[in-house]
């Protein structure tokens, strides 16, 4: 990516963390964003291109471990390493406080900072995600199957001799397409993400990398007993026509935050999965308020 920086960090003996930050000043709040599954920190292009979200806070793409250009040895990983990856990048910025909004997987990597750093974590924003492991609970409440969705993809993309050749099909890219930003997307974000993602995950790195967060995504474990825990604001932002994790869902989960000071679910009519893009006026005016009010 054109605007990746990246810094190094001990973590897992040492990672190598891709981040996107334009600039920085000490005397605005920070917005760390983290990106959704098989993405990148471009997932963030339209809040970057907003003059009044920039004036108002730094913005701070961190790509999760097994996405965009963050690099390590270990090829066995979880969220928790990803958490304290970006607590860690914050660290090595010298950023002493940050927001974090964090889309679909992103949300529960929110969560995760909160709990392992509270001092660090001014609020928080799920985006269009689930604090849940897939459960047939969260199936009942209208999200996603995942191990039906993600099953044959972790198979495919698990073997024991080299593949230097590979990259993502095409019909991987189109259903993350698809699911993240509509099937009625324009075509130039459609080619872009098909380019991306096939960019990023080019070559036997590439498809161990994209299995781990595979199945990282379809066998996390699940928050509900830690959400007590939380003790920053909250703010869940949902699109209604989401179609991985349900409004339903947010509606329940939104209520186990009890000790945090201050909560809101926002539902935003016809908001697609990946909100920020499929509505970013409505998500940065969200934004602008959350932040200004907490920080």
């Amino acid at each position: 990516m054109p605007n990746t920086k990246t810094v190094r960090v001990p973590h897992l003996g040492g990672i190598d963390a891709a981040y996107q930050m334009p600039q920085y000043d000490p005397n605005k709040p920070t917005l760390v964003l983290v990106n959704s599954f098989t993405t990148s920190s471009e997932l963030y292009r339209q809040q970057y291109a907003n003059d009044k979200l920039k004036a108002t806070m730094n913005l701070l793409a961190i790509e999760l471990l097994g996405h965009g250009q963050t690099r390590t040895s270990r090829e066995n990983w979880t969220y928790w390493d990803t958490a304290e990856m970006n607590l860690q990048v914050l660290d090595a910025l010298k950023i002493d406080k940050a927001f974090v909004l964090g889309t679909s997987q992103g949300g529960w990597i929110t969560v995760r900072m909160a709990l392992m750093r509270p001092e660090k974590i001014a609020g928080i924003i799920p985006l269009g995600t689930s604090m849940d492991s897939e459960t047939q609970r969260t199936r009942e409440l209208g999200c996603w199957d995942a191990p039906n969705v993600l099953t044959g993809n972790i198979n495919e993309w698990t073997c024991k001799e080299p593949t230097p050749s590979f990259q993502p099909s095409l019909d991987y890219c189109d259903f993350l397409i698809d699911i993240g930003f509509g099937k009625d997307c324009p075509a130039d974000t459609r080619e872009f993400w098909r380019q991306t993602i096939r960019d990023n995950y080019r070559g036997d790195d590439g498809r161990r990398r994209i299995r781990m967060a595979a199945i990282n995504l379809r066998d996390r474990d699940g928050l509900h007993p830690r959400l007590f825990d939380v003790r920053c604001p909250v703010m869940w932002l949902h699109g209604t026509k989401d179609v991985v994790y349900s409004v339903a869902n947010a509606q329940h989960e939104i209520r186990l935050f009890a000790n945090s000071p201050d909560v809101d679910l926002v539902t935003v009519d016809g908001g697609a999965h990946f909100l920020s893009a499929s509505h970013p006026k409505e998500v940065d005016e969200a934004l602008i308020k959350f932040v200004t009010k907490h920080k």
